[in-house]
């Protein structure tokens, strides 16, 4: 197999690409959402982590469904179907805020979440099977890097749309304020969301044009080399071990990250930092992402393989999960006095760099004709990021904020487990599973 991507191939990439960016901004721009919801809304750390819950228990809920729409009117149709359900759900936010309806922007998460699971569902195997498999991390990091920019940008320009200089004074002072006078201040802050959102639902309903009449071809068109001829008459999907614990490990990594990016706003205010200078520490987390990124495209797969770059990343995310919670010290770096355990969360964004780009290609290996339906799979454990922040958030009022980091622990342990054994995993038989060592 040629260790280039086909000519034929660069334009699908680019444009997956694009996708990635799309899907980038729409994720983390969750990161500004939450303290934002927590404060208009009155919430407490739990009822605020609510947010990726709705947003991403809609991939538990259409993933494999939405593997079954695609097969049935295509994955381009199917893209622009998913990019019209995203712009629902964001125009869902104009009543949301107009009447500050907490119920209401969760719901329109959930319509954003609906329409990004059935476009990660079509979009991430082209990056798998769009060159060659041995450098499938590489282009994974390639999107990752499109999806982490958007990050960084997403949360800053949704920040400068409804962040005012004098707001950290003004939100002081609501606790001094009567009801009637407090409601008017809170109703005027929820609707500021309302212009941002309008803007992106008008955007993405044009993307779901672009991406109809765009040059991606049918992924019909390929099929895995590698793969037996017959194994999908011999096996279900729940015959392959690897790709069943795969998802749990993409289930865990990705709820460790978006916990990595989402709450270390409300860690940053939780330490005396206003909401204006906590902005950017998500961003922070995002470029030390990037920076993984680009390593690992640099050394994958001429000084590493993926799988080694998988194993370190997954290690190095257990010691920092452990300096999180048990670092303590002031610290004054890039202009921040802050604990010196949020720099210890700022760099999981490093380790979790390289996981999900490793877990993919062990994950989808020799599936034959089980391809889709095994994404859809592995789109599924994105439902993760609904829950482990959620459980980090109930932890968080119990006992601390920093305490509830505990939760990581358990979750970079299973990646270990996958990438050191897991994924080697060919059969259910006990007492001794069938591995295969290549």
């Amino acid at each position: 197999m040629s260790q280039k991507i086909p000519n034929r191939n660069i334009i699908p990439i680019i444009v997956i690409g694009m996708m990635f960016f799309v899907f980038g901004f729409a994720t983390w721009i969750n990161a500004m959402l939450i303290p934002y919801f927590k404060i208009a809304c009155e919430l407490t750390h739990f009822q605020s982590y609510l947010v990726t819950f709705a947003f991403y228990i809609s991939y538990l809920v259409i993933s494999v469904p939405s593997s079954f729409l695609l097969k049935k009117i295509g994955f381009k149709k199917g893209m622009m179907l998913g990019f019209w359900v995203m712009a629902a759900g964001a125009f869902v936010f104009i009543p949301a805020a107009q009447t500050r309806t907490y119920g209401l922007f969760l719901c329109g998460l959930f319509l954003i979440g609906i329409g990004l699971s059935v476009l990660q569902t079509a979009a991430n195997p082209y990056v798998t099977i769009l060159g060659a498999k041995n450098r499938a991390a590489q282009r994974i990091s390639i999107m990752g890097i499109c999806n982490k920019t958007a990050g960084i940008i997403a949360p800053l320009l949704l920040a400068a749309a409804i962040l005012r200089p004098g707001d950290n004074t003004l939100l002081q002072s609501i606790q001094h304020m009567d009801a009637i006078e407090k409601n008017k201040v809170l109703d005027a802050f929820i609707r500021r969301v309302i212009l941002p959102y309008a803007c992106v639902g008008s955007v993405l309903t044009i993307l779901g044009f672009a991406v109809r009449f765009s040059p991606l071809p049918e992924i019909e068109n390929f099929k895995d080399e590698d793969a037996p001829l017959s194994n999908s008459m011999q096996h279900n999907i729940f015959s392959y071990p690897h790709l069943i614990l795969g998802a749990v490990a993409i289930f865990l990594h990705v709820g460790a990250q978006v916990l990595a990016v989402d709450s270390i706003i409300s860690y940053a205010q939780g330490m005396g930092i206003s909401m204006m200078e906590a902005k950017v520490f998500p961003s922070y987390t995002l470029f030390a992402t990037i920076c993984g990124y680009l390593l690992g495209i640099t050394l994958i797969p001429w000084r590493i393989s993926q799988v080694n770059a998988l194993r370190f990343c997954t290690l190095l995310g257990v010691m920092l999960s452990l300096l999180v919670v048990t670092a303590r010290g002031n610290s004054f770096f890039l202009g921040h006095h802050a604990d010196i355990s949020i720099w210890f969360l700022v760099l999981l964004g490093f380790s979790n760099s390289m996981i999900w780009a490793g877990i993919w290609p062990l994950a989808l290996d020799r599936l034959g004709t089980h391809l889709k339906l095994g994404a859809s799979i592995l789109i599924m454990g994105l439902s993760g990021n609904a829950i482990v922040p959620l459980l980090y958030g109930y932890f968080a009022d119990k006992y601390s904020l920093q305490m509830g980091y505990w939760i990581l622990l358990p979750c970079y342990l299973y990646l270990v487990f996958y990438a050191f054994y897991g994924y080697k995993i060919k059969s259910w038989k006990l007492p001794h599973f069938k591995t295969s060592f290549k």
